[in-house]
Formats: C-alpha cells, structure tokens, sequence
C-alpha cells in the first residue's frame, strides 16, 4: 500500500487523534442502460462493506460521451425506504417523480429525493447534454422515518473557500459551512472538496462517525493512504481529525461521513426494507400498481405506494424476477 509524505504547507482545521486504519473499497463497473450503456463505478455496496454512516450506495460515472454512449436514460422506476442524492460534475438531468416534482438536475447543486414509503422517478440526461460526470448517491433511512412521506429538495451551496482548495457542504456541516436540508436522516455529511496541487487540509472529525473518501478526478490520499481515481476510502468511528492530501494534478473529491445506521437492511434492486418478505411485497405492489402484474383484490382501498405519473413519458421499468433463495440483510 503507498502512501503520501506529510506536506510541509499542510493547512490544520482540526487537531487531534487521525485514523490510520484506512480500508479501501474498489469500484467494479456495471452497465447503465440499454443496449448503449452507460458505464458507472460502483463502490458502494461492496463485498465485506455495506454502509458509511448511512450511506449505502455509491455510482461515479463520467466524463461520459454522450454521443456515444447515449447518456443517462433511466425511465420511471420505484424507490423505497432511502433517499438519493444526485451531484454532478459536467452535463444536466431531467428528473420527473411521483410526487409531482420536476427539475433539471445541474453542476454543484443538490438534488435530493427522499423516497420514504415510496415514489417513483425517471432520470434522462437533457438533450444539450454532450458530456456527463458525477456521482449517485444513496442512504437508507432510518426504522422512524422510513414510511414517511416522500420529498423532493433542491439546495446550491456555497462555495467554502481555504489555501489550496474549496469545498461545497451539501449535506450537514463541514469546513465551517452547514447545509440548511433536513435528510430525516440524522448525522450525514456529504460534501464535494477540491485541492490544489499538493495540497494538504486535515479537518476535525466526529468521533462517532465513519467517513468515506471518493477519489473523483486525480490522486488523492486520507490520513496517508492513497486512494486512486474512482476508489474509495473508508474510516472507522474513532478519529478526531482527517488529513486528505492532493497528488501533483491536485484533486476533486467526494466526502461521505455519518454515525452507523446501526439497523440490518435488505436492498434488492431500488427498494430497501427490513426482511426479505417486506422487499418481495414492494416488488409485488410496484409490478401491481404499475399494471405488470394482476391487481391482487386485497389491495382494493390501500393507499398507492407509487404515485402516478404524467402522460407521454417512456415507459416504466419492470421489476427483476427475485433470485431463488431468500434475501440476506446487509449492516
């Protein structure tokens, strides 16, 4: 494993106890898409590591050609139980949800839906959009909040200003600035972080929390140990202060941090539940309400999970069929 020399003009945030105890998560490439996918890197979930606080899902994709891959084409699909974050980099999203929202989708601002107890939404990159780069992100929510109802939130942060790099809190509180968004989700920060050459920034950290360190464009290192460009690095609870180092390009980065969820979750394709039969029963209503499978007579009365849509959109996916054996929670 390499590592970094300590920079003589680091920049000091915080002091106090860094950790050492890096792991480092591989992204692994899946296709997004039709017959031109899209290629995205996922980094989250992995084999052996599940979560960073609360955040359980984690797709970089770009600079991606749009001419050739034809972009991001994601028709109306459900989502149960957790919330995405979209955040992007170079090009634009049409996002359309269930609960009658529309927004395009722009560099440096956050767009978060929080599914709650459910909603569907499609997502089609725009059709002056040569180029697209950014990250998908997703946290589950917590036992309390999970059949809420669901929400969509748009926020632009500031950009926060120090030598040698510049930051944008989007979600909790980082570098002196504080995101204004109620996640439902307590304890989150999600912010995009951009080094100079060489830099160096060691920042306080919560004790109580995890981090998780995306290396988006460049080389970069935590705490010491390089992450390469599309990995990502995770922390455990413990330390009170983390160092991110740019290499000689400098660095775009992706910090992720949160206090453990600290409840076992089942995620199969968009839906997050507790058991394995909760995930089967989403995936019976969605095919249901969505007119893929008979209406089962005992759903007559029961509030749509799903919404409905406007006219005139491409058609809606189809669930997977489930695997044959029963569905392992994940914590």
């Amino acid at each position: 494993m390499t590592t970094f020399e300590p920079h003589p003009q680091e920049v000091v945030l915080g002091e106090g106890m860094p950790c050492t105890d890096v792991e480092l998560l591989a992204p692994r490439e899946v296709p997004l898409g039709g017959p031109r996918a899209m290629t995205v890197y996922r980094t989250l979930p992995a084999k052996g590591r599940s979560f960073v606080g609360a955040w359980c899902f984690l797709d970089h994709y770009g600079p991606d050609d749009v001419t050739d891959s034809g972009g991001m084409h994601v028709p109306r699909h459900p989502h149960t139980g957790l919330a995405t974050v979209s955040w992007l980099f170079t090009g634009s999203i049409d996002h359309l949800d269930s609960g009658g929202n529309a927004a395009e989708v722009r560099p440096g601002e956050l767009n978060l839906m929080i599914a709650g107890r459910g909603i569907t939404h499609s997502e089609i990159s725009t059709p002056e959009t040569t180029a697209l780069h950014g990250v998908q992100l997703w946290y589950a929510m917590p036992e309390s909040t999970r059949f809420t109802d669901n929400e969509f939130i748009h926020y632009v942060p500031d950009a926060v200003t120090g030598p040698g790099y510049s930051a944008r809190v989007f979600i909790g509180e980082a570098f002196g600035s504080s995101s204004p968004v109620i996640t439902r989700t307590p304890d989150l920060l999600g912010a995009e972080v951009i080094l100079d050459a060489d830099a160096a920034i060691t920042l306080p950290a919560r004790r109580d929390f995890e981090y998780g360190l995306l290396t988006e464009t460049g080389l970069a290192a935590l705490n010491g140990t390089e992450v390469a460009h599309r990995s990502l690095a995770y922390a455990p609870t413990g330390a009170d202060t983390l160092t991110i180092t740019a290499g000689p390009a400098g660095a775009r980065v992706i910090l992720l941090g949160g206090v453990p969820l600290g409840e076992r979750i089942v995620m199969w394709w968009n839906f997050i539940g507790r058991s394995h039969d909760e995930v089967v029963e989403f995936r019976r209503r969605y095919q249901a309400e969505l007119g893929f499978d008979p209406e089962d007579p005992a759903d007559a009365g029961k509030p749509r999970l799903f919404g409905d849509f406007p006219e005139g959109q491409p058609a809606p996916l189809p669930a997977p069929v489930l695997p044959n054996v029963r569905l392992r929670p994940r914590e």
